[in-house]
């Protein structure tokens, strides 16, 4: 989380001072990051589901800034790769960064052992085989993180919708540009 900091208060002082101009032409609102953004809990955040609904997310930036990370999702909700907190194992050890009332950022610990992908999909393995071989022979605890470009550009222009920032956006009716 804090490399997630770092990279997202990089990329507004960039912003800032690479394109001035089309801040002060677009009139956008450009964030001061805090040197620690705040974070919650998923089990303190008074959600009875397994995700956070947009009306939440709004919410939880109402109550804690325009940054703030959500941490330990329900292992229900999270992909079966990604790690149990150790403390409490139906928790997820990953994060969610949401901004302005949006998730901009999901990361979290991923497993690295083979036998623990064994169990998450309760032995049937078969149509993962080709991504587990390596897992096989060891790999390193390791984690990461996806940023939405998209999304983070939507907030920072107040785009009523994300199609707005999206270079090629698709929807039901519309999967090529």
């Amino acid at each position: 989380m804090a490399i997630v900091r770092a990279v997202v208060a990089g990329m507004i002082d960039g912003v800032r001072e690479r394109a001035a101009a089309a801040v002060e032409l677009l009139d956008v609102d450009l964030p001061d990051v805090p040197p620690e953004i705040p974070w919650v809990h998923f089990a303190d955040t008074e959600v009875d589901d397994l995700d956070l609904a947009p009306a939440d997310e709004r919410r939880l930036c109402d109550e804690f800034g325009e940054l703030v990370f959500v941490t330990g999702y329900p292992m229900a909700k999270r992909p079966f790769y990604t790690h149990p907190e150790p403390a409490r194992p139906e928790y997820s050890n990953s994060f969610d960064l949401l901004f302005r009332g949006l998730e901009i950022v999901t990361g979290g610990q991923r497993l690295h052992r083979y036998e623990d992908y064994v169990a998450a999909l309760g032995g049937e393995t078969e149509p993962y085989e080709g991504y587990l071989q390596a897992f096989r022979y060891g790999m390193p605890p390791h984690g990461g993180f996806a940023l939405g470009l998209e999304r983070l550009v939507a907030r920072l222009t107040g785009a009523r919708n994300i199609r707005a920032t999206t270079l090629f956006p698709r929807d039901l009716t519309r999967l090529v540009p």
